[in-house]
């Protein structure tokens, strides 16, 4: 079905103007005013403001393998329930990610049940580089490595692997960095102090500002070392804003950067209220860690805006500190969540597109995404920012069934996600007879 969105206010490239949009065969094939064409839906946008799609690069969607947690099909419907029109999914499932054939398992079944555009990442680890280095940088978004305590055989800790991964790789590597040896110290430390009680407030404090800026100024000084496409994920601390450059266009980084929804929303005064919910790797940490994240945010050191959605079971976050796991649901409330900070004077809607959008397209090179432009896929958002509603149980759709944001009162809600074309979502209804695309890569 052909779609012409009317009346739009459009947030785009650092403008916003009212236009229409023609929506013709999975792509924008017009913008202007007054657009006519036949047999073509229309759709009245007056009031109501026009995002490109939201790109999220860091998603953990549990399938294959944790399945009890989530799986693909359900956490891409709540992404587009929350703008989002294409996600990278991580290789930390079970089996982990560190073949090729492993790999196209999963872009198999995304073709299948996904309803939001795809791509995984390949995984690394101390055994795998040549499997590693047979990935197709046109059709996979990176190579993940975790640089610290992970699941499975998923800690890359081998200085000679990490050297030959990073000399070798012609593609953009994502990294998790922790130090795992301070982690591991820390933990023994309050181990002495607190038993298998550990309180959850010392999160930050065992996961701490070292343990993150030892790891990270690590991985920055071995991609300059190699000249290597470096995008290192989920900044948590000040101290690692100053690694990263503003001076230089995105286009032309070669190492960059992101922050997630929940370090720019919450600080560790939350863990009180919160507990284990709170619980994410790398910690949420200080007011003034929170603080200087918004602030490289917006100077451009920190290049873009992930969630690194993780559900787990309420069951498994309610356990103990030491047994509880770290990660927990973001797809359908990250954008709300940061209009709520537009709403607040903290950022304009235009760099919400930018940080969203636009910068993750150039970022990883994605083809034809990330913008609204003439040719490009249609993937659009329709948002009406006086509209408000409140997070509960019954509109939650992760799988898991739970969100840290319960409660919590949002004051803009997206109307209608448009997916390749398709009108995946509208008000509350998903239409599923057309699923995602495998997204490629300018490369």
């Amino acid at each position: 079905m052909n779609y012409i969105i009317r009346n739009a206010t459009i947030v785009n490239e650092g403008n916003i103007i009212s236009s229409d949009v023609l929506l013709e065969n999975s792509i924008i094939s017009k913008i202007g005013a007054g657009i006519k064409a036949e047999n073509a839906t229309e759709i009245n946008a007056y009031g109501k403001y026009l995002f490109p799609g939201v790109i999220d690069d860091q998603v953990h969607f549990r399938e294959p393998g944790l399945t009890h947690k989530a799986e693909i099909y359900t956490e891409a419907k709540a992404a587009v329930a929350g703008g989002i029109t294409s996600f990278m999914e991580m290789p930390n499932t079970v089996p982990n990610t560190l073949t090729q054939d492993l790999l196209e398992q999963k872009y198999q079944r995304a073709a299948k049940v996904s309803l939001a555009n795809y791509s995984f990442f390949m995984g690394a680890s101390n055994e795998n580089i040549e499997d590693v280095l047979k990935t197709d940088e046109k059709n996979v978004c990176g190579i993940k490595i975790f640089m610290g305590s992970s699941t499975g055989n998923m800690l890359v800790d081998n200085e000679k692997t990490l050297e030959g991964i990073f000399s070798r790789s012609p593609m953009l590597i994502a990294t998790h960095c922790e130090d795992e040896a301070t982690i591991r110290l820390n933990t023994e430390l309050y181990k002495q102090k607190y038993g298998e009680e550990i309180p959850v407030e010392a999160h930050p404090l065992i996961r701490n500002v070292d343990a993150c800026y030892k790891s990270s100024s690590m991985a920055v000084a071995l991609a300059k070392k190699h000249n290597t496409r470096l995008h290192i994920l989920h900044i948590s601390t000040a101290k690692e804003c100053g690694l990263f450059d503003n001076k230089t266009p995105l286009k032309q980084k070669r190492i960059t950067a992101e922050a997630c929804i929940h370090h720019l929303w919450f600080d560790d005064s939350y863990y009180k209220t919160k507990g284990n919910l709170l619980k994410w790797n790398p910690a949420v940490k200080s007011v003034s860690e929170r603080d200087e994240i918004l602030k490289a945010l917006l100077d451009n050191r920190i290049d873009i805006i992930a969630t690194d959605h993780a559900p787990h079971t309420w069951e498994e976050k309610n356990n103990t500190y030491l047994k509880a796991p770290a990660g927990g649901p973001m797809v359908q409330h990250a954008l709300p969540a940061m209009l709520e900070f537009y709403k607040q004077g903290k950022i304009s809607l235009e760099k919400i597109a930018e940080k969203m959008s636009h910068a993750v397209a150039d970022c990883f090179q994605i083809k034809n995404r990330g913008y609204i432009r003439e040719g490009y896929f249609a993937d659009l958002v329709l948002v009406d920012l006086e509209k408000p509603w409140t997070v509960s149980k019954e509109n939650i759709l992760y799988k898991c069934g739970w969100s840290i944001f319960e409660g919590q009162n949002f004051s803009s809600r997206i109307t209608h996600t448009f997916v390749n074309g398709h009108l995946a979502y509208e008000n509350g209804h998903f239409d599923e007879s057309i699923k995602g695309k495998r997204m490629t890569f300018h490369r």
